[in-house]
């Protein structure tokens, strides 16, 4: 039986050392938000990577997820100030990047639009997944 995500809903789960959890719940939205294969996989390897970042600064936070007719969005909530601006400006090899740096770098290529808010103390990534990807040339990054 499959379940079907409505258009707004959304769901939060805490970002804790647990990311097998987080993952198989990013998944399971993902497919009742109608992505599948490739759009699928990119929402859950995405998600880990945020979500990994801020964990591995010692802190967590909050992953919120909802859906509408175009795709599914994702939003970080940093309370350990871990996500900046600093990293969008990575676009070295890949070979050549270390740690953050290539997390970084994965997510603008998996994600049709990135948004970074660190106006305030608690920093928002916005991740966004439309049911069809677009041409890597055609990624948004707004920061």
């Amino acid at each position: 039986m499959a379940i079907e995500v409505l258009s707004g809903f959304r769901l939060e789960w805490p970002i804790t050392g647990d990311l097998v959890t987080l993952r198989a719940a990013v998944r399971a939205f993902g497919i009742g938000a109608g992505l599948t294969e490739r759009r699928l996989s990119d929402l859950v390897l995405a998600a880990s990577e945020a979500a990994a970042t801020v964990i591995g600064h010692g802190g967590g936070g909050t992953l919120i997820a909802w859906s509408d007719g175009g795709g599914v969005s994702l939003e970080i909530v940093d309370v350990t100030g871990a996500l900046s601006m600093a990293y969008w400006t990575v676009e070295a090899d890949p070979d050549l990047l270390s740690g953050q740096d290539v997390g970084f770098w994965l997510l603008r290529r998996l994600c049709d639009e990135i948004g970074l808010d660190d106006s305030d103390d608690t920093p928002r990534l916005h991740l966004r997944f439309r049911h069809r990807a677009r041409q890597n040339g055609d990624r948004r990054v707004h920061v």
